[in-house]
């Protein structure tokens, strides 16, 4: 260990990654229709969305499902390609940004819907997009201790209120050119869940162990980004270029303990837009041929976007491929965290 910031694992795997797609498509142009009038009247282009940030399309639950049961159904799905029994699993740790309640935890939702064992501590961590990576560093933390043999991350997030009341605010007579573009980044997210169990290796030879982790922390930055349920306000330049340069602060940091710049079979980036997608290959020299992208069609998932991505991907990694999961957060923090396939 080289520093508080960057660590390594000794006896974690990810046992199985799966997802849970929210059904109802909603297409960029479907938001574009929503807003024409305000665009005309402001002087805006439809089409933002898909020419500036590459998103076709993104997710909503339907009608009557919500985050929390997408959660508990990708948890139910990793536990059983896991194999793991339920009974085994001593922590699950919810990572969604979307919540109900204040209190109590989301968590406690989950755990209920799953049927996890009373003897499954179960709690919320937070931390804007990085979340899932934050939640897998805890769990290695305490299988690596010892205190417990299974753990379950899950993540749900719904993008559908927040976006629209979001439309609704933009279509008021008083809304500006400067009040779409703050929004923007409002009508990029999308609705989807993801779940991964994570278990001893020296238990697991199947798994994927978790080689160590990198973080970085640039909380000056804690207001380019703020959201809550009904509003989220994003200053989209000064994000981007203060995400970069905390993410450069991170990739020398980490130089010594890690070699991320050759050798690595997949970059698996938090899933923004076309362009925070491009600016990090080529800041960082990644091939963009190994960065694969779901935001297209699924928008950004926030937390969920790193292990959902990572799912799609397993089917075509094999033994010896190394994958990088790359995370940033509003706030800012950052994190990288190395998995041997």
């Amino acid at each position: 260990m080289s520093s508080n910031s960057t660590r390594r694992f000794t006896n974690t795997a990810v046992l199985a990654v799966q997802t849970e797609d929210a059904t109802r498509v909603v297409g960029s142009d479907d938001l574009d229709d929503a807003l024409e009038g305000t665009y005309q009247r402001v002087g805006l282009r439809r089409g933002l969305l898909e020419r500036l940030a590459g998103i076709r399309e993104r997710r909503w639950w339907a009608d009557g499902v919500t985050f929390v049961d997408g959660a508990a159904m990708a948890g139910a799905k990793a536990i059983s390609e896991s194999g793991v029994d339920p009974a085994s699993i001593g922590l699950m740790v919810n990572t969604s940004v979307s919540r109900r309640y204040l209190e109590p935890s989301t968590a406690v939702a989950v755990h209920h819907a799953l049927g996890l064992p009373r003897s499954c501590q179960n709690f919320d961590v937070t931390n804007a997009c990085l979340g899932f990576v934050n939640g897998m560093e805890l769990a290695a933390a305490m299988i690596d201790s010892g205190m417990v043999d299974h753990v379950l991350v899950v993540n749900g997030e719904d993008s559908r209120p927040v976006q629209e009341r979001t439309v609704e605010r933009l279509n008021r007579p008083d809304a500006t050119s400067k009040d779409v573009l703050a929004q923007f980044a409002t009508l990029t997210l999308g609705s989807g869940a993801v779940a991964m169990v994570l278990g001893r290796a020296d238990q697991h030879p199947e798994g994927h162990r978790l080689v160590g982790s990198a973080s970085r922390a640039g909380s000056e930055h804690h207001e380019l980004c703020t959201g809550d349920n009904d509003e989220m306000r994003t200053d989209l330049k000064g994000l981007l270029e203060a995400g970069l340069g905390l993410s450069e602060e991170l990739w020398a940091d980490a130089a010594g303990e890690f070699d991320w710049a050759r050798g690595m079979s997949r970059y698996i980036v938090h899933q923004v837009s076309k362009v925070h997608t491009k600016a990090m290959c080529d800041r960082f020299s990644i091939d963009p041929a190994l960065v694969p992208t779901t935001f297209p069609t699924r928008g950004n998932l926030g937390p969920a976007s790193v292990p959902f991505t990572l799912a799609g991907q397993q089917d075509s990694l094999v033994g010896g491929d190394r994958v990088l999961l790359m995370g940033i957060g509003s706030g800012l923090n950052a994190s990288c965290l190395e998995i041997a396939w």
